[in-house]
């Protein structure tokens, strides 16, 4: 009883993380296009250097800023993906937590998600420097969809031990049923 009432109390909370991707994919999208293209400059440039040092290359830093620049586009593009990987995992599992599975789950959640993301273009349409993109908004729903499916593989695996002893407790009941009902009936 107070366990159950400890769930029910708790369980709205687990959409707590969902809500502080969402803040965090706006506030970045709320950011002008200078600054936004300044911190993809900066976090190109910190892994071109990381490269450099872990492969012991020995680039200039001239160097090493064209490869930052050479990159900035797909890191921009990758940062995409993995925001709304990680939103669709913060969505997805809340739901998987009360009950919806298969692909009922992959509608709900990529439909909030793919949403999201329409609805964060629009936004950048009125932050200066920014635009939207259907690009970007299909880069975001593949980001989705791999976040989705981690979801489902990763409950998959966890569970299924607890799915094996459902179904071996409901079969032996099932058993135990029949057998009293033959005992029952051959008196």
């Amino acid at each position: 009883m107070i366990k159950d009432l400890i769930i029910f109390v708790l369980k709205p909370f687990s959409f707590l993380p969902a809500l502080a991707m969402m803040y965090i994919i706006f506030s970045f999208s709320a950011q002008t296009g200078v600054d936004s293209g300044n911190l993809s400059y900066e976090v190109s440039h910190k892994i071109v250097e990381a490269g450099n040092e872990m492969l012991q290359k020995g680039l200039e830093e001239w160097e090493i800023d064209q490869l930052a620049y050479e990159i900035e586009y797909p890191v921009r593009k990758l940062a995409h993906m993995t925001e709304y990987f990680i939103l669709a995992v913060t969505v997805s599992f809340p739901f998987y937590v009360y009950g919806l599975r298969g692909f009922p789950l992959m509608l709900v959640a990529g439909f909030i998600c793919v949403a999201f993301a329409c609805g964060d273009e629009y936004h950048q349409s009125f932050v200066e420097g920014r635009g939207p993109s259907v690009q970007d908004v299909c880069i975001d729903s593949i980001g989705v969809f791999f976040g989705i499916i981690c979801v489902r593989i990763v409950c998959w695996t966890l569970l299924a031990p607890a799915r094996m002893l459902e179904r071996s407790r409901r079969r032996r009941e099932l058993r135990e049923r029949r057998q009293r009902i033959k005992f029952e009936s051959g008196r």
